[in-house]
């Protein structure tokens, strides 16, 4: 494999861990951030994600010299001898007003550095970016020298180093074969399915993909709530489903809604797209609107739980709960479920108190609101009307649930993830409450 002088602008999670693999794999990458003091971090190898092995990879990187960190988008394309061959844009797209994806800093980028470019130099668009992006790109480069690559990511938290390594396929859009090809050959060894295609539909899989796992997610809530009704149990129906290669396993785990940096964008940004081709897209709507309606399901089952009435008071009402990140093994709480949930108890008069193995006491992220969070989970159970599971963090099921029961005023657990054993709790003096059963 012939080793390639990379850029990457941006070491958040979508660029940390694409320059860090990209460097395993035996290119030299240089990753330029705006923020100095978080640069000077990464130059220590500590990472601030919380994502298993990106740390380790980073440090290997950097020791083989193969990876290193710089101040700015063109410290990053400068800081190979000979200028970057190419260069990936891994800078946030965050929801702007209407769903509509931001791409400012893409913009701002892209003027940074249109002219430190060299002649057959590739773009690579890593963000998850709207249908047009490599035709604007291309626009506001006003290079004809310069190609434009769409090469989507589709990293999941807390497995995204994995996920890199042993993609499911590699996708990479463009009109001009020679420039598709070269980033293709990027990632020869990883020995993955390669889609090469127009830019416009690589940049269209990514969000067709996630809206259809959210949709994947949504239904799986609505059917939990059927069973509720009809007596059935979701463990079993769901399981006589993924045997059906069709169907297959994921994303067939009932919750308090689907959420996290992605889905919610995504779902948004699609949305978006639709209107602007004056399509309705009403499957993709009731598959938002039915995970709004979850998070209000799920406070409607805590409140039958605490109070025995589908209508009772929550007000003043102690709750415990476990998990505010929107998944385990990842400190994101972009978009929780769980902190929406949480919300909505506030609303209805709760107080709250959480423990969140990624969450200290101490932290002061602004997204948490009014919760009191803990550092020791049995701290959570006092004096607690009930103990609410949101996110589905393996620990929570080795906790000593009879040291719990002792300190709670109601032993009711209420279990959105259904992650716990039920049998277990009732031998630990708890009723429990799952979805879908």
């Amino acid at each position: 494999m012939f080793a390639r002088r990379i850029a990457v602008v941006g070491t958040g999670y979508v660029g940390l861990t694409t320059g860090a693999c990209l460097a395993s794999l035996g290119h030299r990458v240089v990753c330029g951030d705006v923020d100095p003091a978080k640069i000077e971090r990464l130059r220590r190898a500590e990472v601030d994600i919380l994502e298993p092995g990106l740390a380790e990879l980073v440090a290997e990187g950097l020791a083989a010299g193969r990876l290193s960190f710089v101040v700015g988008a063109q410290a990053a394309i400068t800081g190979h001898e000979q200028g970057a061959e190419i260069v990936y844009l891994c800078v946030p797209t965050p929801m702007g007003v209407g769903g509509v994806a931001d791409l400012s800093t893409v913009e701002s980028v892209i003027d940074e550095v249109r002219d430190l470019l060299n002649p057959g130099t590739v773009i690579v668009n890593k963000s998850t970016v709207p249908v047009g992006t490599a035709e604007r790109t291309k626009e506001l480069l006003n290079r004809a020298d310069v190609s434009v690559v769409s090469n989507p990511e589709f990293l999941r938290e807390g497995s995204a180093v994995d996920d890199f390594l042993n993609p499911d396929r590699i996708v990479v859009g463009c009109d001009e074969q020679d420039a598709a090809e070269r980033v293709s050959a990027l990632y020869a060894r990883l020995g993955a399915p390669t889609v090469l295609t127009d830019a416009a539909s690589a940049e269209l899989v990514k969000y067709a993909a996630n809206c259809f796992l959210a949709m994947k997610l949504s239904y799986v809530n609505a059917m939990a709530e059927l069973c509720e009704r009809l007596g059935a149990n979701i463990a079993d129906v769901t399981e006589g489903m993924g045997y059906d290669r069709r169907i297959g396993q994921a994303f067939l785990s009932p919750g308090p809604g689907w959420g996290g940096s992605c889905l919610p964008k995504d779902t948004s940004a699609m949305l978006q797209v639709a209107d602007s081709a004056d399509f309705e897209f009403r499957l993709l709507r009731a598959t938002i609107d039915t995970n709004e309606r979850q998070r209000q399901r799920i406070v409607d089952k805590i409140r039958l739980a605490v109070t025995g009435k589908r209508g009772g008071s929550l007000s003043h009402m102690r709750l415990g709960l476990f998990g505010l990140t929107f998944k385990a093994n990842t400190d994101d709480l972009r978009d929780s479920p769980a902190l929406a949930v949480a919300a909505l108890l506030r609303q209805a008069g709760a107080e709250l108190v959480a423990y969140d193995p990624a969450v200290r006491s101490d932290s002061l992220r602004p997204e948490i609101g009014s919760v009191t969070v803990v550092d020791d989970p049995y701290l959570v159970g006092k004096e607690a009307d009930a103990l609410v599971i949101l996110t589905e963090w393996p620990e929570f099921r080795t906790l000593d649930w009879s040291k719990l029961a002792a300190t709670v005023r109601n032993p009711v657990v209420v279990d959105t993830r259904n992650l716990l054993d039920k049998d277990t709790l009732g031998r630990a003096g708890f009723t429990w409450a799952g979805l879908g059963r």
